[in-house]
C-alpha cells in the first residue's frame, strides 16, 4: 500500500506539489483568523462594584451602601444573578449577566446606573 503510494506521488509530483501548497495556504490562512486567546474565557460577563467605607460595621455599610447599590442595579438589562456581602467597610456586589451579553455595554450600564445612587457621606 505505501509502495503505491509512493509511486503515485513520484509519478504525479506538480499534483503533489501543488496539494502541499494549497495546504500550507489554507494552513496560513486560518492561523490568521484563529482567536487570540489560547485559553477561551467560558465564565459569563460579571460586574463587580466594590465600595470602602472604613470604619463602619459590616450592619451599616449593609443598610447605607449595599441595599442602595443593589436597589439601584435591580432591572440592569441581561442581568441574571446578583450577590453582595457586606464586611467591616466593605461592600461587594456582584452581578452575572447572560452569555450573550458585551462585557462592555454590562459595565457601561452599570457604570450609569452607579451615578444615581445615594452614598453617605465619606
Amino acid at each position: 500500500m505505501i509502495h503505491h503510494v509512493v509511486q503515485f506521488a513520484l509519478r504525479q509530483r506538480f499534483l503533489v506539489l501543488m496539494m502541499t501548497v494549497l495546504v500550507i495556504v489554507a494552513g496560513a490562512l486560518s492561523f490568521q483568523r484563529m482567536p487570540v486567546d489560547a485559553y477561551p474565557d467560558l465564565s459569563p460577563p460579571i460586574v463587580e462594584i466594590i465600595t470602602q467605607w472604613p470604619g463602619h460595621a459590616a450592619e451599616e455599610v449593609e443598610r447605607l451602601v449595599t441595599l442602595p447599590l443593589e436597589l439601584q442595579m435591580n432591572g440592569v438589562p441581561h442581568m441574571e444573578v446578583m450577590r453582595s456581602i457586606s464586611l467591616y467597610g466593605l461592600s461587594d456586589v456582584i452581578m452575572t449577566f447572560q452569555e450573550s451579553t458585551d462585557n462592555y455595554f454590562a459595565r457601561q450600564v452599570v457604570f450609569e446606573r452607579l451615578a444615581d445612587a445615594t452614598y453617605p457621606p465619606g
